[in-house]
């Protein structure tokens, strides 16, 4: 079979994706290749197809045991023989996928990048032709990427001590020039094709809110997506365990995942979720690498992550399927102290590292919280900042993105300026210095108590701005702060401090101005085109007899067919096998498994919709 049969007939693509087809004919021709491509792009094919087609059996080095399942689940139901070998096989079952391993049955073995060294990888790789090994996520070998795992360091010792020297392909969907590099020579490529087919994902809508109450922010989101799945990233184990919580005191569908959970419940609960037990995930960034779930309609992040990096990443687990998905961050000037805090205890934390080498990942760290920051304060264009920041150039306006569908306006802040900073003076005309919180409550003419008994209800800036939100103060307050007409530290207990700018606008009245927010429109419609433009109704009853084969067979119902593939039946309407095929997301398997019994129920509906009430 040639390389577009082999896509269509197992995996039922007609055409490849941008970059799949150059990927695939360099691994052909026995070419080392480098995939850098978006969670979602397709990266699995560009391995999947030449292990069908090479000599040999190709050896999937993957990092989470959930990765592994997804694809050989996939696999094996479009026709491909797979395996994986982890700790969730029974002992029944570890013996026989061994055994099968050693006749050389399968196409493609996923294993942990942990087991490279145990005596039965030992065994195959002495007994089979090993054709491939690909090295997923391979951006973990890095350790200036955004997700090290020592263990990855071991790959190219296990590649060495091979027979014979296989093709090794690597993907990751992150990777910075230096990144790169180090995949590169950590997994000792050899003058590898790389190809970068671009970072942006066009079916994504991106969006910062700054809410005055998340919890409040997170359940109104929730409520629009009604029983649609997604995700819910929180900065530590214990905002999961709080936000779970409350999501299921308020009638919500929710379970979480994180490191401190046993591994019994955390694959039960991610199972919950994969299965549709459970709707919501709520989970640390320890929940993710690799899930294939293709039917996650929002990411939500309750809190900002560490790096742009990591936050693409994890948005990047929406819409896998191609089908319009909302990727949300809640954002809160707290978030940067918390993860200041974090990114301090990991430098202490890791023991593998000289000082010197601590020093300059601190410090590589924290400038990619800046990057982070910038881009969740951002009043130009989402997606072109994210894609700017990977080195890809884009238009300015997306209109795909809160800041391009909602906008913002420039405003003379020159007014608000001075009163802020002239609050600032008075406070320290009083010998004191306080933070953000303190000047936003006096400018406000807060009541409070703290505030009272400081005699900061005498000031002559209290409450010269009590007309004006809470928010928009403290928006004006921090753009200060970010041009330098103030000052905060970075410490445990930051202050603003007057600078030699401030000055200039107390006695030179210069003019500022800044973008502020117009008030919020609805969110473009046409990004759910796609969505109102089939029969729902039969959307539906598809999607319940997906469910039932999926029950039956005793695997996610997207490993049936994804959401995509749905809305495409839906609007071809097929009746027959002829037609199934031509239904994006069916080969020639599935065709033959699942085209009977979906074609009669199209049929059905058809004839039942014709028929006059």
């Amino acid at each position: 079979m040639d390389k577009l049969s082999v896509l269509k007939g197992y995996f039922g693509h007609k055409s490849f994706r941008s970059g799949q087809e150059e990927l695939i004919d360099h691994i052909l021709g026995g070419s080392d290749v480098l995939g850098i491509m978006p969670t979602g792009a397709g990266k699995s094919v560009c391995y999947q197809v030449p292990a069908v087609m090479l000599n040999g059996m190709t050896i999937v080095i993957s990092p989470l045991i959930s990765l592994m399942k997804d694809q050989v689940s996939a696999l094996i139901s479009s026709g491909v023989s797979a395996a994986c070998i982890n700790s969730s096989l029974s002992q029944e079952e570890y013996a026989e996928t061994m055994s099968r391993a050693l006749r050389g049955e399968f196409r493609l073995i996923y294993i942990a990048p942990e087991r490279l060294e145990t005596p039965e990888i030992n065994r195959i790789a002495s007994s089979v032709k090993i054709s491939m090994i690909t090295i997923d996520e391979a951006h973990c070998v890095s350790q200036w990427g955004q997700d090290f795992r020592p263990s990855y360091l071991r790959i190219s010792e296990f590649i060495k001590s091979l027979p014979q020297r296989p093709i090794i392909s690597a993907f990751t969907a992150t990777a910075t020039d230096t990144v790169r590099e180090d995949i590169i020579q950590l997994l000792g490529l050899n003058a590898p094709f790389t190809l970068v087919t671009g970072f942006d994902r066009p079916n994504l809508y991106f969006s910062v809110i700054k809410p005055h109450n998340k919890y409040a922010e997170l359940r109104r989101q929730l409520d629009e997506f009604g029983g649609k799945c997604g995700i819910v990233y929180c900065i530590s184990r214990r905002n999961v365990e709080e936000i779970c919580e409350k999501l299921n005191s308020d009638g919500f569908s929710a379970t979480r995942y994180h490191a401190g959970l046993s591994d019994l419940e955390r694959r039960k609960n991610q199972d919950d979720f994969i299965y549709d037990r459970k709707r919501i995930m709520v989970a640390t960034n320890a929940f993710g690498m690799g899930i294939d779930k293709s039917d996650v309609a929002f990411v939500i992040h309750y809190n900002m992550p560490k790096n742009i990096e990591s936050y693409y990443q994890e948005a990047g687990r929406a819409g896998r399927d191609g089908s319009p998905a909302q990727c949300i961050l809640l954002y809160g000037p707290m978030d940067v102290r918390t993860n200041n805090f974090m990114i301090e205890k990991s430098r202490e934390d890791n023991t593998e590292l000289s000082e010197d080498e601590k020093d300059i990942m601190l410090e590589r760290d924290r400038q990619r919280l800046k990057e982070m920051t910038f881009y969740a304060t951002s009043t130009d264009c989402l997606r072109q900042f994210m894609l700017g920041y990977f080195g890809e150039k884009a238009p300015s306006y997306c209109g795909n993105c809160s800041c391009c569908v909602n906008g913002f306006e420039e405003v003379d802040i020159t007014v608000d300026a001075q009163k802020i900073i002239s609050c600032v003076f008075r406070v320290k005309q009083k010998g004191r210095y306080f933070g953000k919180s303190m000047i936003v409550d006096i400018l406000k003419g807060s009541r409070n108590e703290r505030l009272a008994a400081l005699d900061f209800d005498k000031l002559s800036t209290y409450g010269i701005m009590q007309d004006t939100s809470a928010k928009r103060i403290r928006a004006e307050l921090e753009y200060l702060i970010e041009k330098g007409y103030l000052y905060s530290s970075d410490d445990d207990y930051p202050v603003v401090e007057l600078t030699a700018l401030s000055a200039k606008i107390l006695k030179e009245h210069i003019s500022v101005s800044m973008k502020l927010p117009k008030e919020e429109k609805p969110k473009d419609k046409k990004q759910h085109s796609s969505e109102t433009n089939i029969d729902n109704t039969l959307f539906e009853k598809l999607r319940k007899l997906r469910g039932e084969l999926a029950a039956e067979a005793n695997v996610p119902a997207y490993i049936v067919f994804s959401d995509a593939a749905l809305r495409d039946m839906c609007r071809i309407l097929p009746t027959n096998e002829e037609d199934f095929l031509k239904v994006s997301g069916v080969g020639k398997i599935k065709a033959e498994r699942y085209g009977k019994v979906f074609c009669e129920l199209i049929k059905e509906h058809n004839s039942s919709d014709s028929i006059d009430p």
